[in-house]
């Protein structure tokens, strides 16, 4: 059985993820939908989701007194992060001149508008990249089991992770340059995609990640 708990943080699409979550559950998980940090600390396993702007989610995780419970989850157990899940888990994000997040990786996020050419030709991009596009696994993990290479998973997002820590970078995706869509470390796999709406890789990912012991091994 797996105590899995879901942040709530008033930040996130927190129903999309739990029905995902709960489709792919065993009937034996326990599943809760928490801001509390004494719950998310007792859990087993965290999932930290998000949408929006970085700005307001740094708010939005001090204002629910959350730093501080989100990166000792991080430290100690299986911990998945959802696009601005995973963007805030770097040093700072280029929005608003500037945003200091909560830097447990070394690495910026960037805004797409800097690196593309904007507009409707045929060598340009639109900002934000919206739809699907394929991952490029860059290296052996445990939540990649029964997902093919180059599967196609689903990014709503204007800001990328960019990080020189190689040994950091488990999958990347083309949209003008290529980024990083996917992190992992540890116990840590966090990915700017939205898995819940990624149709059956997604699901896999999500039930690989509910089987999933922090180390090396899925259940």
């Amino acid at each position: 059985m797996s105590n899995i708990a879901i942040i709530d943080y008033g930040m996130g699409n927190l129903y999309s993820v739990t029905k995902a979550i709960e489709y792919v559950a065993e009937p034996k998980d326990y599943i809760i939908v928490t801001s509390d940090a004494d719950k998310i600390a007792s859990s087993d396993k965290v999932i930290f989701p998000g949408q929006g702007a970085a700005k307001d989610c740094m708010s939005a995780l001090q204002q629910c007194d959350l730093q501080s419970a989100i990166i000792d989850a991080a430290s100690q157990k299986p911990f998945l992060g959802i696009c601005m899940g995973m963007q805030v888990l770097m040093q700072m994000s280029e929005e608003n001149d500037g945003i200091d997040c909560l830097g447990l990786y070394s690495g910026s996020v960037k805004y797409f508008g800097n690196h593309l050419t904007i507009g409707s030709g045929e060598d340009s991009y639109k900002v934000p990249h919206m739809g699907w596009n394929c991952i490029e696994q860059q290296q052996s993990h445990p939540l990649w089991k029964n997902i093919s290479e180059s599967s196609y998973f689903y990014f709503v997002h204007s800001y990328f992770v960019a990080t020189e820590n190689e040994r950091l970078i488990a999958g990347t995706t083309n949209y003008g340059p290529t980024f990083t869509s996917v992190i992992a470390q540890d116990n840590v796999f966090a990915m700017q995609c939205h898995p819940e709406k990624s149709a059956q890789a997604g699901l896999q990912l999500l039930k690989n990640f509910i089987h999933w012991d922090g180390n090396n091994t899925v259940n």
